[in-house]
């Protein structure tokens, strides 16, 4: 299994949820070194076999550089492409072009990216996880690029099953609704008060619920694909209509 965006929050948790199991050789990536690191050791204390890949997604000669590097009996039977973020929560005419590139960037062509490298390597029998959103199927206010990128990431699912379908690899799209990782705190760029205000009233998703999932459907029979899953925090029924207990 490679994961993506593996140094926090979904993808730190599916790390540690797969190495647990004790079915899976671990490839883990990211573009923080050191934190990396911590979690190579963690995962080699649970007995895993892993590797580590530093790179960005964003960077594709790194990207197609690493992936060409895998030996082919590591080359993944499970790919999870879960690097992905927010910045910012501006309206459409006062956003930052930064802010919009890097969600594109990341979202999008970094998705992109390590299919390309790595899915002409993957045989039969395979999956693919992109991790979408909920913003990925309802658009609201303040998040219109970042709802583009997820919307990409819903219909780049739809078609890359289709392509992929004569190869025998499977294509799954989790998409999570509201889940207390670190994705507010680079959506709001450090500000941990507003960061915190966004779960405040509801118990939210944890990277582990939304990891425990992902692996239900990975390891699901071979004639089995759990194509679409939408899991939402139970006091959440759409993109903007929570039960807050204020």
């Amino acid at each position: 299994m490679l994961i993506t965006g593996a140094t926090s929050g979904i993808g730190e948790a599916t790390a540690l949820a797969a190495a647990a199991t004790g079915e899976f050789a671990l490839i883990v990536t990211g573009r923080r070194a050191d934190r990396l690191e911590g979690l190579v050791r963690a995962l080699r204390s649970m007995g895993a076999d892993v590797e580590s890949l530093v790179f960005d997604v964003r960077d594709r000669s790194v990207v197609q550089a690493a992936c060409e590097a895998i030996p082919m009996d590591w080359v993944p039977q499970v790919l999870v492409n879960n690097a992905g973020l927010a910045v910012g929560l501006s309206s459409i005419d006062q956003g930052e072009f930064e802010d919009w590139d890097r969600m594109l960037d990341t979202n999008v062509k970094g998705l992109l990216n390590v299919v390309r490298m790595l899915a002409p390597r993957m045989g039969a029998g395979s999956r693919i996880v992109n991790v979408g959103s909920v913003a990925g199927r309802q658009a609201y206010p303040g998040a219109a690029v970042y709802n583009a990128s997820k919307f990409a990431v819903d219909g780049l699912t739809q078609a890359m099953r289709m392509d992929l379908l004569p190869r025998g690899i499977q294509v799954i799209q989790i998409a999570p609704g509201a889940a207390e990782t670190e994705f507010s705190i680079v959506r709001f760029k450090g500000n941990e008060d507003r960061a915190s205000s966004v779960y405040a009233g509801f118990e939210p998703l944890s990277g582990e619920d939304v990891a425990e999932t992902l692996l239900f459907a990975v390891t699901r029979p071979p004639h089995v694909c759990l194509q679409d899953i939408l899991i939402m925090p139970a006091a959440q029924a759409s993109a903007y209509h929570f039960n807050r207990s204020l």
